[in-house]
């Protein structure tokens, strides 16, 4: 069988049990043949497979690669398999996000990408991703404080770029700000979103004057909820992590660094950033707490409402309150993840290919 299977979490498994059944079924060697490369949110990982007519798995090839697997058929009984060894589920997920990005960026003409490096978990993980798809020589980052930036922002920035030897500059924004408040006089969010769009064409301005393909750097859980700026850190033409939700942008931080250790390299992430709590840092003393659920409690809801189809989340378990604010901060973020870059899928249901509601609908689950 010729296929294109694309990357999902856990989905390797389910694809040899599917060979395994029509091998038994139709009595007969089956070869399955998988696709390998990125293609927009698409990542194809390989993992071509043999497997006799009894079942009994002959040869698979590496994952994430071209691999060329050999095979005499029938195979001897006594023959040893040739399988490589399992590759760890975060593993898997961060070779696909690196993959992904990496056939984004180069089959589409580009050779370089440039984010907004603000010294948090999200954009760390994104410019660690964009380092190991790309080289450090083609990332470029700016920091971008605003009076509300916290010091260990900024030198967390600095540090993830010493780790990793990308390129970044500093551009305060706040006199561009003050321009616009100049002739806007805004308060409340409205002030507060202003950064961010600041920020957001500061992006597109260095990526419209030097080729760099700007990299949008929120998660699946902010994507979610809406808990982002439209035109400000939503802006670019790829988001790397806009399937991965910040739980799982924690554990994946958590596993490049160890892993780099594992190699006796710099791991590239600053603890720090993984430690502090997130924050905007849009006002003064701002958490994302202070806007959202936990993010374990959140990232569980959304994984029942959207990967699963979790009609009733209360007969689920959920407290009711947790879950009528969660689906309703969904539901009414579609338009905004109407607008947002494709981004590599590693989930069943990603936003936008797999996962599409009406902008203007009423209508509530329960």
């Amino acid at each position: 069988m010729i296929n294109a299977s694309p990357f999902e979490r856990g989905k390797h498994p389910a694809r040899i049990d599917l060979c395994r059944e029509r091998a038994i079924e139709t009595d007969c060697t089956v070869a399955y043949v998988n696709l390998v490369g990125g293609q927009d949110e698409l990542v194809f990982d390989g993992g071509t497979s043999v497997v006799d007519s009894s079942g009994r798995i002959v040869a698979v090839g590496a994952r994430f690669v071209d691999d060329l697997v050999v095979v005499d058929v029938p195979t001897p009984d006594v023959a040893e398999p040739l399988v490589p060894a399992e590759m760890d589920s975060l593993a898997e997920i961060y070779t696909a996000l690196v993959i992904g990005l990496r056939d984004y960026v180069r089959k589409n003409g580009h050779s370089s990408v440039v984010l907004g490096l603000s010294g948090g978990i999200d954009s760390a993980l994104v410019a660690a991703i964009a380092c190991d798809a790309l080289g450090s020589t083609n990332v470029f980052a700016a920091s971008m404080p605003s009076v509300y930036s916290s010091e260990h922002s900024r030198s967390d920035a600095q540090d993830l770029a010493h780790r990793t030897g990308l390129s970044l500059r500093t551009i305060p924004i706040a006199p561009m700000v003050d321009a616009y408040q100049e002739s806007l006089h805004l308060t409340g969010v409205a002030a507060e979103n202003l950064q961010a769009r600041v920020r957001g064409t500061t992006l597109m301005a260095i990526s419209n004057a030097e080729g760099h393909l700007v990299l949008a750097t929120g998660n699946k859980s902010e994507l979610a909820v809406g808990y982002s700026t439209i035109y400000g850190d939503a802006v670019g033409g790829f988001g790397p992590i806009k399937d991965v939700p910040k739980t799982l942008v924690w554990e994946l931080s958590l596993w490049r660094n160890a892993s780099a250790l594992q190699r006796a390299e710099t791991p590239p992430i600053p603890p720090s950033s993984i430690e502090k709590p997130p924050s905007a840092e849009l006002r003064p003393d701002q958490l994302d707490s202070d806007s959202l659920p936990d993010y374990a409690e959140l990232d569980a809801v959304l994984a029942a409402y959207i990967e699963s189809d979790t009609v009733d989340l209360v007969a689920a378990g959920f407290d009711p309150e947790l879950a009528k604010r969660v689906t309703a901060m969904t539901d009414g973020a579609e338009y905004k993840r109407r607008q947002y870059p494709p981004g590599t899928k590693i989930t069943t249901r990603a936003f936008g290919r797999d996962r599409r509601l009406p902008i203007t609908n009423h209508w509530r689950e329960g």
